[in-house]
């Protein structure tokens, strides 16, 4: 049995934010936390901005996939220690899950909702993927039970 914290990113749709996260936890504490992403409405596909963003800093999460929150629910799941949700709309969708599960909430912008070239777009989801990694780095001490 492992003594990883299970951290779970949330996210409205699973598709950028919490897999960029998930990738990112993953990569760098992976040996003292267990990744994971999921969303309150997920939209079934990793957006591929996000996929590319992460392989510009030598990261792949073109194997994950999005997820409902309801797999991590009991019975049929098992619950985070920590929940950390990455847009508001999913910290007010959370739902309560019993015992010690912790939540946090990091908000980020969507990238998804980039406009301009493709070159502009890449720059936001390239932003975004920098302050979650920033985060990860500053508040980790946060993710402790």
């Amino acid at each position: 049995m492992s003594d990883r914290l299970r951290v779970l990113f949330l996210c409205t749709g699973n598709s950028c934010r919490s897999q960029m996260a998930e990738g990112l936890l993953r990569e760098l504490h992976g040996d003292r936390f267990e990744a994971l992403s999921a969303g309150s409405n997920p939209a079934g596909y990793v957006h591929p901005g996000a996929v590319a963003a992460m392989n510009d800093v030598g990261i792949d999460i073109s194997n994950q996939v999005s997820k409902s929150i309801s797999e991590f629910l009991p019975p049929a799941g098992t619950p985070p220690d920590v929940i950390i949700s990455v847009c508001s709309g999913a910290e007010k969708d959370c739902p309560t899950f019993p015992g010690a599960t912790r939540r946090l909430h990091w908000p980020f912008d969507d990238p998804a909702h980039a406009t301009g070239s493709d070159a502009e777009k890449a720059a936001v989801f390239a932003r975004v993927r920098d302050e979650i990694r920033q985060s990860l780095q500053d508040r980790l001490g946060e993710l402790k039970i």
